[in-house]
Order: C-alpha cells, then structure tokens, then sequence
C-alpha cells in the first residue's frame, strides 16, 4: 500500500478558519451534489433532518448531468429507482437497440458494446444529462433541502475528531457553514482529507505490462462531450466498404497532416494490474448513442502516461482541462474532415469538467479490498445484502459480497459519513465496480439513512450500531 497521508490543519490554519462566521447552520450539510451526494441528502431530509447541501456546479447529479455521463439502468432500489422512474416521467431516457441502431453491437468504435458479436441484441438506455438535472433540482426543493449551488467547498475545521463547519466560497464570498453530521459527497473524498482523515492517494500498480516503468500512476480522469447530427449509417458503410473498421487509415493519414495531436489516438497497453488496458489508451473515436437519433457522447480520457493527480494538484488539473478541451477541438475537426457519415454534425454540448476516476481513498474503520470480495466476506455490519459484481479487469470474475458500515467511517473524525467513490475502499476494489450511479446513489442513500438515524437517537454515526441489511 502507499503512503499513508494526513491533511491536518496547523493552529495558525485553524484560528483563520475560525474566524469566518457561521453564515448558515443545519442537522446535516452535505459537501457535493454527485449522486451519493444528492441521494444523501434526499434521504436525511426525508427523516426530517434539516439539511444543506453545497454543489459547485448548477445542477446536482454529478459526473451524470454536468457531466454527461447520463447512463440509466434498471433501478437498483430505493432512490436510484425513484430516479428512474422520475427520468422516464419526464421523457428523460433514450433507448437503443440492435433494431434502431443496426451494426452498433460490436462496432470497435462502440463504449459499451464493442465486446459484442456483431448483430448481437442489445438495449442501451442513457437520459438527457441537462433535462435530468432539472429533475434532481425539483426532487431537492420537494424534500425541502436547502440547496447552495455555484458554491465550492474550501476547507473544513475539525477539532478533537469533530467537524464544527466548512468553509465555502460563493456570490457571498466566504463562509462558515456549520452542522452536527457531514457527509463526503466530493468524489474524492477532499472533506475528508481537509477535516485530517487519513487517506491513501490515487494511483496503483501496472505490473505486467509492455514499458511499465513501476510509476503508480492515478487511473485517469476523462472529459465526456456530445456531438449530434451524425449520421452512423454512412460511417458503417465506409467501415464496411473500405475494411476499416478501426477508421486507422483515416487517423493515419490526418497524422500525417498534422490535423491532429500525436496523443490523441495511442494504442492501448495490456497488463495484469488493476485495471489492465482500460482507459490507458485511446486507440480510435471511443463514442455511445445519447439523447435522440444522430446524437453521441464522446469519451476524451487524459494520456494515462502522464500520471496527473487532477484531485489534489492544481496544476495537474489545468492541464488535463486544457488539453482535454484541444482534443475535443482536434478530434471533432478530424471526425467532420475524414469521416464519412460527419459531414453534417456538431459539437453540441461539453463537459462542465472532467471527471477523475481514481482520487484520495481514504481509511475508513474497515477498508475493503479486493481479497474481501474474492472471499466473499460478510459483515454483521453489511449495509447491503450479498451482492454480485464483475470485475471487468478480473477475466470478468464474479464475486459476491457484503460491504460493512465501518467503510462509510472514516478515521479520526467522528461526525462525518462517506459516500460512493469516497468509501473506504482499495483503489482497484472501488474503480472497478464501486464507483457507478446505481451505487454512488445508494451509498449517499445509506449515510442519508445513518445521518437521520444518528441524529435521532442523539449519537455520533460512529455510535451507530448497524445491525441490518438497508437494500
């Protein structure tokens, strides 16, 4: 494991925090609005906690809306089917099939359904990012959760393993907001790493693979675009037509014309680590239908060879931004120029950030690891029943297990809960199967639940004695 690290504040650190008043104070202030944060806050709200949550952004929903994610699935309980069903209501979910969009299933350009034989049946559902925010925003204000977006999380005083409140900064400029629980709703886990909870930064091993140099490189973050007025008919015919199904002698000859960036397209490494070829490589347009005929949603994933910490390092971060958005530009340029079938589409939309995939794992009172799952462990303190998961980089290896209430507990702070990718699990546990909406959603769903039921009972979470399964 590496290095353990600890973000405590000095007393000097500690008096100019303090010296912000307290602008506004509630049971429970969740500190971001992704999914485990929105649905954390939804539930503590519905216990009758009053209830904060703080989002820097426009809308809550996280990596799904302000940043197009937007895939819907079948719901997996409680909020997250709630969501569902509200989305559909709304006319928010888009639906594919083999039979609306022909020769998609195993199309090496396919996000999803590349592993498919082609012609294969298949059913891939997403819902408008934009429109499902609008949803999420509705369902907040009806449970009556006071939410502050545009409003970024700054830092946090704790004293004797307690948060009294954060600081944010807003129109308002800077304040102190305090509260009796915290929950990390951050996806990478930075409330806790600011109140001095210890964590382990991002960043695993790549063993067995061609080059690796022993570098724990972070698995890397992507900026997700869409592009509409694409006409995938005319792109398969080129496939077919000229036995390029890769479009390798289009992005060679763009290459050699200098019409795009040498790192835009690089072939994928292979590896035994945690997370083998995935998204160290980007070998071709990685896209998937979204929204409405003609409409796709482009993955642009940061070089994993330049092993930035786009979580804890500002510089790190500028550069992704900035370079992720000059791909958007080189490749969407390259797809109108070379592509038959892109004559006619558009940049429509683009990320309002990128997402980071692998942040700060912080230490939680129990730290589940993948030999947990592989042994199929169970916990008198399982939040769930025994689920089943595939581990993709795993040869597809199903395991079943629980995971305990401890990992929502972090160390050292005795008032905050953890949610979805934030939970106190190793980084190839939580990157590969524990970092998707159904269960960011119900893991927010669970510290909401434990927050409502601490207050409650007039006890600290880490008081609370879970002694049965909530989903």
């Amino acid at each position: 494991m590496q290095s353990v690290q600890h973000q405590v504040p000095q007393a000097e650190h500690e008096l100019t925090l303090a010296a912000n008043p307290v602008a506004l104070e509630a049971d429970v202030v969740v500190v971001g609005g992704g999914p485990g944060g929105f649905a954390a806050a939804l539930r503590a709200a519905r216990m009758g906690a009053s209830t904060i949550l703080l989002e820097r952004y426009d809308m809550p929903g996280g990596v799904h809306t302000a940043g197009l994610q937007g895939a819907a699935s079948a719901g997996a309980g409680g909020i997250h089917t709630e969501l569902m069903r509200r989305f559909a209501d709304h006319g928010c979910i888009y639906t594919v099939t083999e039979k609306t969009l022909p020769d998609w299933a195993g199309n090496p350009l396919s996000h999803y359904e590349a592993r498919l034989q082609p012609g294969s049946r298949f059913s891939r559902s997403t819902f408008n990012p934009e429109a499902a925010g609008n949803v999420m925003v509705r369902m907040l204000d009806e449970a009556g959760v006071r939410a502050l977006y545009g409003t970024s999380f700054v830092d946090a005083l704790a004293n004797s393993g307690t948060i009294s409140r954060v600081i944010v900064q807003n129109a308002s400029g800077t304040q102190a907001i305090g509260a009796k629980i915290f929950i990390d709703g951050t996806g990478t886990a930075e409330l806790a790493a600011r109140a001095g909870a210890p964590f382990v930064r991002g960043g695993g091993p790549q063993p067995a693979t061609a080059g690796w140099d022993g570098v724990h490189r972070p698995i890397p973050g992507a900026l997700l675009w869409i592009m509409s007025g694409v006409d995938f008919a005319q792109v398969v015919a080129y496939q077919k037509r000229e036995s390029d199904p890769t479009l390798a002698k289009l992005i060679a000859a763009a290459q050699a014309a200098g019409d795009i960036p040498d790192d835009l397209y690089r072939p994928r490494l292979s590896g035994t680590g945690a997370y083998g070829n995935a998204y160290i490589g980007h070998p071709t347009p990685d896209m998937s239908p979204i929204q409405a005929p003609g409409t796709f949603i482009f993955w642009q994933n940061v070089p994993y060879e330049w092993g930035l910490h786009m979580d804890d390092d500002a510089q790190d971060h500028s550069r992704a931004e900035k370079s992720m958005r000059e791909f958007v530009d080189a490749e969407a340029g390259f797809l109108k120029k070379y592509v038959p079938g892109f004559e006619n589409a558009f940049v429509s939309n683009v990320g309002r950030y990128l997402g980071i995939r692998d942040g700060r794992h912080p230490l939680g009172e129990y730290v589940l690891s993948i030999d947990d799952a592989r042994a199929g462990r169970r916990f008198a303190d399982a939040v769930t029943r025994p689920m089943t998961k595939t581990f993709f980089w795993d040869s597809y290896a199903s395991y079943t297990f629980e995971v305990p209430y401890r990992c929502f507990l972090p160390r050292n702070i005795d008032n905050l809960l953890l949610t979805g990718a934030s939970l106190s699990f190793t980084y190839e546990t939580i990157f590969m199967v524990m970092r998707n909406f159904p269960w960011c959603t119900q893991t927010g769903e669970i510290a909401g639940y434990a927050a409502g039921l601490s207050l409650q009972r007039g006890i600290a979470p880490k008081a609370l004695e879970w002694t049965e399964p909530y989903f």
